[in-house]
């Protein structure tokens, strides 16, 4: 079933495709299996479109039997450029609006850190006050990479712990526990993972939170606790698209010529076969003899992008299924809980309308 963007949404670049895709299906508010999802972008400016897509993409293959009607929010504080916050004012929703949106779920990204203190961050005090709302009037969020660390940094006040590379590339994980969410979820996947810090697993144990699948080289990937509402924790990216990795690695050693960056950076782990890791170490050799930005024109990413497969979509199509499922199961008993409500106060009416006859 198709996902439905909510609001006017006229001139954005995936509106034609995704509406057309949804233009038989009707959302209907009383349908257990009509849902709202909110989608807190919080990414840079040069990956807001990429990661609307990927997302809006991911719902679109796991929304099996399910009509989802996908709203976009922005943070106010997070920095960006003129074109950044003109994409945000054109086609986003401030999160000071939330308290007048009902979803049933929220996904909220990370973003790249400006401080070693995620406390320190401009948007800290926004990104709480997310977390306190999405508590109590969500069944369940996603908090995907540097906002799964600021959460549970904020819920439990377990700091991340800086790596000492950057772990990237394709990893190995492995459901350890069964729940819901990973229910028909292979023994062995593979999960993309770009990040620099890390979540010290028996500290989240110890926190009360529950490790559903991990790798002996990557460590926690998805974990998850359930206070009010359902909290869903990713420390790798399900949603990437398959040369997403290809582009981050571009990217920093783009830095790396301008000199951004000391060192060149490290190959993604597991992602190239080996005819594209040797052209690839070639450029390496030839960036670190001769350090210059111009060399970057060179870099052969279409010959790199053709070995690309993207190995990890059946399974994150089948965790993010999984979620969905979870929330139309949480829409449908708070339906039946307001009808037994219902119920029952029209009963006490009756009752005592008799009582008054007599």
């Amino acid at each position: 079933m198709p996902v439905r963007l909510n609001g006017d949404l006229s001139g954005y670049h995936l509106a034609a495709s995704f509406e057309a895709a949804g233009s038989g299906c009707e959302f209907r508010e009383n349908s257990a299996n009509c849902i709202d999802i909110g989608l807190l972008n919080n990414m840079p400016d040069g990956a807001l479109v990429s990661t609307e897509r990927q997302f809006l993409t991911l719902m679109g293959s796991a929304a099996d039997g399910v009509v989802v009607r996908l709203s976009l929010y922005a943070l106010s504080d997070v920095p960006r450029s003129d074109s950044g916050r003109s994409h945000i004012r054109s086609f986003y929703s401030s999160t000071e609006n939330l308290a007048n949106h009902h979803l049933d779920g929220l996904i909220v990204t990370g973003t790249e850190p400006r401080s070693a203190n995620l406390m320190d961050e401009p948007y800290w005090g926004s990104m709480t006050g997310v977390l306190d709302w999405a508590e109590h009037n969500t069944s369940s969020t996603v908090w995907s990479c540097l906002a799964a660390h600021a959460a549970v940094l904020y819920m439990d006040g377990i700091a991340r712990r800086r790596l000492d590379d950057k772990r990237f590339g394709i990893f190995e994980c492995a459901p350890i526990e069964g729940h819901r969410l990973t229910a028909g979820i292979p023994a062995r996947i593979a999960m993309p993972h770009s990040r620099w810090n890390d979540l010290p697993e028996k500290e989240l144990l110890d926190s009360g939170y529950r490790i559903l699948m991990r790798s002996n080289d990557a460590g926690v990937d998805t974990f998850v606790k359930r206070r009010r509402s359902l909290s869903v924790f990713f420390q790798g990216h399900p949603e990437y698209e398959a040369n997403t990795l290809l582009l981050e690695y571009r990217r920093d050693i783009g830095r790396y010529l301008r000199r951004e960056r000391d060192t060149y950076p490290t190959m993604p782990n597991g992602y190239f076969d080996r005819e594209t890791t040797n052209i690839l170490g070639v450029v390496r050799e030839q960036a670190v003899r001769d350090r210059r930005p111009e060399i970057l024109a060179d870099f052969p990413f279409s010959r790199a992008e053709e070995s690309l497969t993207k190995a990890w979509h059946t399974s994150a199509v089948r965790l993010y299924g999984n979620w969905l499922t979870y929330l139309c199961s949480q829409k449908e008993r708070r339906m039946k809980q307001r009808q037994i409500r219902k119920a029952v106060g029209t009963n006490e009416i009756g009752l005592r309308r008799r009582a008054a006859a007599v």
